[in-house]
């Protein structure tokens, strides 16, 4: 029985799994607020942050799963893509358990990763599938015809999604992170007091950098008028702002679902515990007779348990690196 010890290091949280036959035992996540001063994330604190949290993300992830350092069959890590000084600490670390327990090592592409957090639980898709994966730093529908066999149809031009709910968040004034408070206002608002245009991008390719520009201008010419605009109308304004983001999302899912007669489709990535979204693809799901899957929220941002899964399947695999591998900021699917 394989036991794969899972290690996520790719941006600011520090995250250990432990992976036992393909079954998570534990999934411990080490979260970095000393960014939350900055308004955003800042690499060399992060690195830093990262090498206080990981041997006791480490260990607590062990205890958790009940087992012991001796009984890991294969160290998996996050090669990239990520902030290279985060990466380069659970690369070393990964590297150095390995070596000191004589333990083969196994790469992990953090977004095939992403897509493969939906092999943790029931009910898991069938291939092929499409995933829409969604993130501060990535936005992409790929089609999954095998575990590392991923094409991506459709990606951002330019900003990614949840970049562009990051930026509305900090223009309005709210603290970091910015993703989860759009969420938390949007909740309480009416997603259609404002109108905001969608890209014609052609393609299954998304834009959002226009629709970034045109938030800030619509803020910007509002607030002139009336000082207290948006705390005002804070509520409707995020709601506004998300639902515009998630049919950007879904009306892009829908043409790629359509051209590729496919009917399972799932939701990977950080922007996935988005509720507006979780709550769109499901309806949509209903009305198209999709087979619709979502992650947990555990599974959802970055953690330590889709690498170990993916290790794992990796691991029966036989895929293997040497000790001569090297973290990759930029790390194509």
């Amino acid at each position: 029985m394989p036991v794969i010890l899972g290690i996520e290091s790719s941006c600011d949280e520090t995250s250990a799994s432990v992976c036992a036959d393909g079954v998570i035992l534990s999934n411990v996540i080490a979260n970095q607020t000393i960014h939350e001063a900055y308004g955003g994330v800042v690499p060399e604190l992060a690195s830093r942050v990262h090498q206080q949290n990981i041997v006791p993300a480490v260990q607590q992830a062990l205890f958790n799963a009940k087992v012991d350092k001796n009984d890991i069959s294969a160290v998996a890590f996050t090669r990239g893509p990520g902030l290279l000084g985060s990466l380069l600490v659970g690369v070393s670390f990964a590297k150095a358990f390995a070596l000191a327990k004589n333990l083969p090592l196994i790469e992990i592409n953090h977004m095939q990763a992403h897509v493969l957090a939906h092999f943790i639980d029931e009910p898991k898709p069938a291939f092929p599938f499409l995933c829409l994966t969604v993130s501060g730093g990535h936005t992409q529908i790929v089609l999954v015809k095998g575990y590392f066999d991923m094409e991506v149809i459709g990606q951002t031009t330019d900003d990614a999604a949840g970049e562009a709910l990051d930026k509305t968040s900090k223009v309005l004034g709210l603290p970091y992170p910015g993703g989860p408070m759009i969420d938390k206002y949007a909740r309480l608002g009416n997603p259609d007091a404002y109108k905001f245009p969608e890209p014609q991008i052609p393609g299954l390719d998304f834009s959002f950098s226009g629709l970034k520009t045109s938030i800030m201008y619509f803020i910007r010419d509002n607030v002139k008028l009336n000082p207290d605009f948006v705390q005002e109308n804070i509520n409707d304004i995020c709601a506004s702002v998300e639902k515009r983001v998630v049919t950007i999302l879904l009306n892009k899912l829908k043409k790629a679902a359509q051209m590729y007669s496919i009917k399972d489709i799932a939701l990977a990535g950080g922007v996935s515990a988005n509720t507006g979204l979780r709550q769109g693809l499901t309806q949509l799901g209903g009305e198209m007779g999709w087979n619709t899957f979502i992650p947990k929220f555990e599974y959802c941002t970055d953690n330590a348990a889709m690498i170990a899964i993916a290790g794992y399947y990796k691991y029966l695999k036989g895929e293997f690196v040497g000790q001569d591998i090297a973290p990759l900021a930029r790390m194509p699917m």
